[in-house]
């Protein structure tokens, strides 16, 4: 039996914060948390069997006709380097492949510690694209 149990579907509200927070990745409020869970278009994430903790995790949004964008893309740092990372990715393509109509676009955003994994997996930049954001201003 394997070590690990790959997951259809978001984890607890409380493993997905956690599991951001403890992974690296920005901290989100619990409303955040609970809108990411209810509206991605697919979710999944690996499981340790033998302590039923959350450890890897990514989810897919878009709008189910031809944009699908990976994101949370997250595995414990203790859990890294053991192929996790990998099996959240390949399922999310093969989730999007399998029920997504033909020529879908998908597209992540693509940080350092993660840009060898998306290589490997097929992804390649978009030139001359750039990645932008809006920085949040209260009025």
């Amino acid at each position: 039996m394997s070590t690990f149990e790959l997951v259809a579907g978001p984890p607890a509200l409380g493993e997905y914060l956690a599991l951001r927070k403890d992974a690296g990745l920005s901290q989100k409020t619990p409303e955040q948390g609970a809108a990411a869970l209810t509206g991605s278009w697919f979710f999944c994430h690996i499981r340790e069997r033998a302590t039923s903790r959350a450890v890897a995790m990514g989810r897919v949004i878009g709008d189910g006709g031809w944009y699908f964008h990976i994101a949370d893309m997250a595995t414990l740092p203790k859990f890294q380097g053991q192929g996790l990372g990998r099996q959240v990715i390949d399922a999310l393509v093969a989730h999007i492949r399998e029920h997504a109509p033909e020529d879908p676009y998908i597209t992540l955003i693509a940080d350092p510690p993660g840009r060898r994994l998306y290589e490997q997996v097929g992804f390649t930049e978009i030139n001359p694209s750039r990645g932008m954001e809006l920085p949040w201003v209260r009025n």
